[in-house]
């Protein structure tokens, strides 16, 4: 009697990526491509049939629902499929919704096609599968979490980077313009910066908001 093959489920917004996905998972005995979904709206809807195993989902998919916001919806379902993030980003403020969200394992796209499928194994088995690079960053906050920004710091000070003002980012996260200043002085002292500037700065040195 042979082990049941582990079924997958491809999601990603490049129809290239996914072809490269499914060109170097299908060489791997005991793992088959059962669907691919170019949306995360179409990842969510396509995960509850029951016959996938494991979701191979990236981060983003521009316009609609972000691929954090659909594992936390499909591990949110008893009996859902493990969810494996494949993404090209490696900061905090993208590592820490995912893993938040439900995502067993957390791997980058530039990873050998090796380090792929075994991932794909190990998520399926329920065990955590991530990137070197992943892991030391969340080793780092373990082991220095008095420098560490929270997932809010982490949001307010990604809209600093994209040029909003306190009152457009409170608008946009829903907060107080007080409140707003409240989480930057916090960032500030954190990062030992005076500027919004410098903290921006400061964080994308150190891999905490997207580059």
């Amino acid at each position: 009697m042979t082990d049941a093959p582990i079924r997958l489920l491809l999601a990603d917004d490049h129809p290239v990526v996914r072809a490269g996905l499914r060109a170097v998972l299908e060489t791997e005995p005991g793992l088959v491509v059962v669907a691919e979904a170019a949306t995360a709206e179409d990842a969510v809807a396509r995960a509850v049939h029951g016959d996938v195993d494991v979701v191979l989902m990236d981060l983003r998919f521009g316009a609609g629902m972000s691929g954090a916001q659909a594992t936390a919806l499909i591990t949110g379902r008893p009996g859902g499929p493990r969810v494996l993030i494949v993404t090209t980003y490696d900061s905090d403020a993208d590592i820490l919704p995912a893993i938040e969200a439900g995502a067993t394992g957390y791997l980058l796209k530039d990873a050998p096609p090796e380090d792929l499928a075994a991932a794909v194994r190990t998520a399926a088995a329920g065990r955590t599968a991530l990137a070197p690079s992943v892991a030391d960053r969340l080793m780092n906050r373990l082991r220095t979490p008095g420098t560490a920004l929270t997932r809010r710091e982490t949001e307010v000070l990604s809209l600093v980077a994209d040029g909003l003002s306190n009152q457009a980012i409170g608008d946009r996260l829903h907060l107080t313009e007080g409140t707003v200043k409240s989480h930057l002085a916090r960032v500030f002292v954190k990062l030992d910066v005076d500027s919004r500037t410098a903290a921006v700065a400061a964080a994308t040195s150190l891999g905490l908001i997207r580059r």
